[in-house]
Protein backbone atom coordinates (compact mmCIF):
# COMPACT_ATOMS: atom_id res chain seq x y z
CA UNK A 1 0.00 0.00 0.00
CA UNK A 2 1.13 3.60 -0.84
CA UNK A 3 1.62 6.04 2.08
CA UNK A 4 0.74 9.65 0.62
CA UNK A 5 2.45 10.97 3.09
CA UNK A 6 5.71 9.72 1.91
CA UNK A 7 5.41 11.24 -1.13
CA UNK A 8 7.00 14.33 -1.05
CA UNK A 9 9.92 15.35 -4.00
CA UNK A 10 13.06 17.24 -4.53
CA UNK A 11 14.00 20.25 -6.20
CA UNK A 12 18.02 21.73 -6.70
CA UNK A 13 18.38 20.19 -2.82
CA UNK A 14 15.65 20.78 -1.32
CA UNK A 15 12.50 18.55 -0.54
CA UNK A 16 9.01 19.61 -0.72
CA UNK A 17 5.37 18.28 0.20
CA UNK A 18 3.39 20.76 -2.30
CA UNK A 19 3.49 19.87 -5.82
CA UNK A 20 1.36 22.98 -6.86
CA UNK A 21 3.51 26.30 -7.25
CA UNK A 22 1.84 29.34 -7.14
CA UNK A 23 2.36 32.86 -8.55
CA UNK A 24 1.81 36.59 -7.23
CA UNK A 25 0.63 38.37 -9.60
CA UNK A 26 -2.60 39.86 -10.59
CA UNK A 27 -4.60 39.63 -7.02
CA UNK A 28 -6.29 43.10 -5.87
CA UNK A 29 -3.44 43.67 -3.40
CA UNK A 30 -1.11 42.19 -1.28
CA UNK A 31 -3.59 40.62 1.33
CA UNK A 32 -5.67 38.52 -0.98
CA UNK A 33 -2.02 37.82 -2.33
CA UNK A 34 -0.96 36.42 0.99
CA UNK A 35 -4.70 34.31 1.84
CA UNK A 36 -4.82 32.68 -1.79
CA UNK A 37 -1.14 31.63 -1.40
CA UNK A 38 -1.83 30.46 2.14
CA UNK A 39 -5.47 28.07 0.73
CA UNK A 40 -3.56 26.38 -2.24
CA UNK A 41 -0.39 25.24 0.45
CA UNK A 42 2.20 26.11 -1.70
CA UNK A 43 5.49 25.94 -0.36
CA UNK A 44 6.99 27.56 -3.38
CA UNK A 45 5.81 31.07 -4.93
CA UNK A 46 7.43 32.63 -7.94
CA UNK A 47 7.93 36.50 -7.86
CA UNK A 48 8.46 38.64 -11.53
CA UNK A 49 11.53 40.35 -10.17
CA UNK A 50 10.61 43.03 -12.88
CA UNK A 51 7.05 43.93 -11.67
CA UNK A 52 7.23 43.18 -7.98
CA UNK A 53 9.17 45.14 -4.94
CA UNK A 54 11.43 42.75 -3.13
CA UNK A 55 12.88 45.76 -1.40
CA UNK A 56 14.39 47.66 -4.43
CA UNK A 57 11.71 50.51 -4.23
CA UNK A 58 11.90 51.59 -0.63
CA UNK A 59 8.61 52.80 0.89
CA UNK A 60 6.32 50.70 -0.82
CA UNK A 61 4.57 47.74 -0.23
CA UNK A 62 6.83 44.83 0.12
CA UNK A 63 6.19 41.29 -1.66
CA UNK A 64 8.03 39.59 1.70
CA UNK A 65 5.69 41.35 3.83
CA UNK A 66 2.89 39.08 3.00
CA UNK A 67 4.93 36.13 2.02
CA UNK A 68 8.24 35.50 3.92
CA UNK A 69 11.09 33.68 2.90
CA UNK A 70 11.45 32.21 6.31
CA UNK A 71 7.60 30.72 4.99
CA UNK A 72 8.01 30.30 1.85
CA UNK A 73 10.53 29.15 -0.99
CA UNK A 74 10.62 32.47 -2.85
CA UNK A 75 11.35 31.66 -6.72
CA UNK A 76 12.66 34.82 -8.97
CA UNK A 77 11.47 35.05 -12.45
CA UNK A 78 12.08 36.52 -15.15
CA UNK A 79 8.11 37.41 -16.98
CA UNK A 80 8.87 40.14 -19.50
CA UNK A 81 12.17 39.43 -20.72
CA UNK A 82 12.57 39.19 -24.66
CA UNK A 83 16.48 38.31 -24.31
CA UNK A 84 19.09 36.20 -22.78
CA UNK A 85 20.53 39.32 -21.68
CA UNK A 86 17.70 41.13 -19.87
CA UNK A 87 16.61 37.25 -18.38
CA UNK A 88 20.41 36.68 -17.29
CA UNK A 89 20.26 40.44 -15.83
CA UNK A 90 16.94 39.97 -13.73
CA UNK A 91 18.50 36.73 -12.03
CA UNK A 92 21.59 38.64 -10.82
CA UNK A 93 19.65 40.95 -9.54
CA UNK A 94 17.38 38.68 -7.80
CA UNK A 95 20.37 37.14 -6.21
CA UNK A 96 21.12 40.21 -4.81
CA UNK A 97 18.17 41.00 -3.73
CA UNK A 98 17.30 38.01 -1.96
CA UNK A 99 20.90 37.30 -0.39
CA UNK A 100 22.90 35.10 -2.69
CA UNK A 101 19.34 33.19 -3.90
CA UNK A 102 20.15 30.44 -6.19
CA UNK A 103 17.32 29.55 -7.06
CA UNK A 104 15.35 30.95 -10.25
CA UNK A 105 12.99 30.32 -13.04
CA UNK A 106 14.00 31.29 -16.46
CA UNK A 107 11.28 32.35 -18.92
CA UNK A 108 12.66 34.71 -22.58
CA UNK A 109 9.25 35.02 -24.47
CA UNK A 110 9.39 35.46 -28.02
CA UNK A 111 6.00 36.48 -29.00
CA UNK A 112 4.39 39.55 -27.32
CA UNK A 113 1.03 37.70 -28.56
CA UNK A 114 0.93 34.21 -27.86
CA UNK A 115 4.08 34.23 -25.07
CA UNK A 116 5.36 31.71 -26.25
CA UNK A 117 9.39 31.22 -25.87
CA UNK A 118 12.21 31.98 -27.62
CA UNK A 119 13.70 28.74 -26.79
CA UNK A 120 17.03 29.87 -28.83
CA UNK A 121 17.22 32.66 -26.56
CA UNK A 122 16.50 30.51 -23.45
CA UNK A 123 18.86 27.80 -24.40
CA UNK A 124 21.28 30.91 -24.55
CA UNK A 125 20.52 32.36 -20.96
CA UNK A 126 20.21 29.08 -19.56
CA UNK A 127 23.77 27.83 -20.40
CA UNK A 128 25.05 31.02 -18.61
CA UNK A 129 22.50 31.03 -15.38
CA UNK A 130 23.76 27.47 -15.31
CA UNK A 131 27.32 28.16 -15.38
CA UNK A 132 27.16 30.63 -12.72
CA UNK A 133 25.70 28.54 -10.26
CA UNK A 134 22.23 29.61 -10.50
CA UNK A 135 19.43 26.75 -9.99
CA UNK A 136 17.56 26.92 -13.00
CA UNK A 137 13.67 25.80 -13.41
CA UNK A 138 13.18 26.88 -17.36
CA UNK A 139 10.03 27.21 -18.88
CA UNK A 140 9.88 25.76 -22.38
CA UNK A 141 7.64 25.04 -25.63
CA UNK A 142 5.59 21.00 -25.03
CA UNK A 143 8.62 20.24 -27.68
CA UNK A 144 10.23 16.58 -26.27
CA UNK A 145 13.91 17.27 -27.77
CA UNK A 146 13.66 21.04 -26.60
CA UNK A 147 13.16 19.54 -22.92
CA UNK A 148 16.13 17.04 -23.04
CA UNK A 149 18.37 19.43 -24.24
CA UNK A 150 17.44 22.09 -21.56
CA UNK A 151 17.92 18.72 -18.81
CA UNK A 152 21.56 18.34 -20.27
CA UNK A 153 22.37 21.73 -20.17
CA UNK A 154 21.77 21.06 -16.45
CA UNK A 155 18.98 22.69 -15.28
CA UNK A 156 17.20 21.09 -12.02
CA UNK A 157 13.24 21.40 -13.60
CA UNK A 158 11.90 21.84 -16.87
CA UNK A 159 8.46 23.29 -17.33
CA UNK A 160 6.95 22.61 -20.08
CA UNK A 161 3.63 24.92 -21.47
CA UNK A 162 0.32 23.39 -21.43
CA UNK A 163 -1.51 26.24 -23.29
CA UNK A 164 -0.73 29.74 -23.62
CA UNK A 165 -0.04 32.04 -20.57
CA UNK A 166 -3.13 33.10 -19.16
CA UNK A 167 -5.32 31.28 -21.49
CA UNK A 168 -6.74 28.55 -19.04
CA UNK A 169 -7.18 26.26 -22.08
CA UNK A 170 -6.25 23.40 -19.79
CA UNK A 171 -3.50 20.96 -21.53
CA UNK A 172 -3.45 20.83 -25.49
CA UNK A 173 -0.91 17.97 -26.09
CA UNK A 174 -0.87 15.36 -23.29
CA UNK A 175 1.09 12.89 -25.51
CA UNK A 176 3.83 15.73 -25.86
CA UNK A 177 3.77 16.42 -22.14
CA UNK A 178 3.73 12.08 -20.97
CA UNK A 179 6.58 11.80 -23.60
CA UNK A 180 8.55 14.28 -21.81
CA UNK A 181 7.86 12.78 -18.74
CA UNK A 182 8.76 9.27 -19.74
CA UNK A 183 12.14 10.81 -20.73
CA UNK A 184 13.10 12.81 -17.68
CA UNK A 185 15.40 12.80 -15.05
CA UNK A 186 14.81 16.25 -13.16
CA UNK A 187 11.36 16.94 -12.23
CA UNK A 188 9.17 17.78 -14.95
CA UNK A 189 6.18 20.47 -14.34
CA UNK A 190 3.27 21.88 -16.45
CA UNK A 191 3.30 25.71 -16.42
CA UNK A 192 0.97 27.77 -17.89
CA UNK A 193 -2.06 27.19 -20.08
CA UNK A 194 -4.05 25.79 -16.00
CA UNK A 195 -7.56 27.45 -15.87
CA UNK A 196 -9.68 24.82 -13.60
CA UNK A 197 -8.91 22.20 -11.08
CA UNK A 198 -9.28 19.10 -13.43
CA UNK A 199 -6.71 20.81 -15.44
CA UNK A 200 -4.45 20.30 -12.86
CA UNK A 201 -5.58 16.77 -12.37
CA UNK A 202 -4.55 15.95 -15.57
CA UNK A 203 -1.28 17.28 -15.75
CA UNK A 204 -0.44 15.32 -12.41
CA UNK A 205 -2.36 12.37 -14.04
CA UNK A 206 0.14 12.26 -16.53
CA UNK A 207 2.56 12.08 -14.38
CA UNK A 208 4.27 15.33 -13.70
CA UNK A 209 6.00 16.23 -10.79
CA UNK A 210 4.17 19.60 -10.11
CA UNK A 211 1.67 21.91 -11.94
CA UNK A 212 2.88 26.14 -11.49
CA UNK A 213 -0.33 28.43 -12.02
CA UNK A 214 -0.89 32.33 -11.39
CA UNK A 215 -3.75 33.25 -13.73
CA UNK A 216 -6.28 30.60 -13.00
CA UNK A 217 -6.60 31.24 -8.98
CA UNK A 218 -5.79 35.19 -9.38
CA UNK A 219 -8.47 35.16 -11.86
CA UNK A 220 -10.95 33.72 -10.28
CA UNK A 221 -14.31 34.66 -9.03
CA UNK A 222 -13.26 33.77 -5.82
CA UNK A 223 -9.03 33.41 -5.96
CA UNK A 224 -8.93 31.73 -2.13
CA UNK A 225 -11.75 28.65 -2.96
CA UNK A 226 -9.82 28.18 -6.42
CA UNK A 227 -6.83 27.56 -4.69
CA UNK A 228 -8.22 25.25 -2.35
CA UNK A 229 -9.76 23.53 -5.43
CA UNK A 230 -6.66 23.90 -6.77
CA UNK A 231 -4.52 22.18 -4.38
CA UNK A 232 -7.47 19.22 -3.95
CA UNK A 233 -7.08 19.26 -7.83
CA UNK A 234 -2.75 18.80 -7.57
CA UNK A 235 -3.18 16.17 -4.76
CA UNK A 236 -5.93 13.54 -6.14
CA UNK A 237 -4.60 13.69 -9.70
CA UNK A 238 -0.80 12.47 -8.02
CA UNK A 239 -2.53 9.97 -6.15
CA UNK A 240 -4.45 8.88 -9.28
CA UNK A 241 -1.01 9.15 -10.78
CA UNK A 242 0.21 6.96 -7.91
CA UNK A 243 -2.32 4.02 -7.60
CA UNK A 244 -2.57 3.86 -11.49
CA UNK A 245 -5.41 3.63 -13.65
CA UNK A 246 -7.35 0.74 -14.96
CA UNK A 247 -6.56 -0.20 -18.62
CA UNK A 248 -9.20 1.38 -21.20
CA UNK A 249 -10.94 -1.10 -22.84
CA UNK A 250 -13.47 -0.75 -26.22
CA UNK A 251 -16.00 -2.95 -24.32
CA UNK A 252 -18.06 -3.17 -21.51
CA UNK A 253 -16.64 -5.38 -18.33
CA UNK A 254 -19.06 -5.83 -15.41
CA UNK A 255 -18.71 -4.57 -12.21
CA UNK A 256 -19.82 -7.93 -10.71
CA UNK A 257 -18.63 -11.69 -11.89
CA UNK A 258 -21.38 -13.27 -14.04
CA UNK A 259 -19.97 -17.09 -13.32
CA UNK A 260 -21.79 -18.69 -10.25
CA UNK A 261 -25.08 -16.98 -10.56
CA UNK A 262 -27.86 -18.28 -8.35
CA UNK A 263 -30.84 -19.46 -10.85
Amino acid sequence: MIEVSDDSWRLGGRTFRSRLLVGTGKYKDLAETGRAVVASGAEIVTVAVRRTNLGQNPGEPNLLDALPPNRFTILPNTAGCYTAEEAVRTCRLARELLDDHRLVKLEVIGDKTSLFPDMVETIKAAEILVAEGFEVMVYTTDDPVAAKRLEALGCVAVMPLAAPIGSGLGIRNPFNIRLIVENARVPILVDAGVGTASDAAVAMELGCDGVLMNTAIAAARDPVLMATAMRKGVEAGREAYRAGRMPRRTAADPSSPLAGLVT
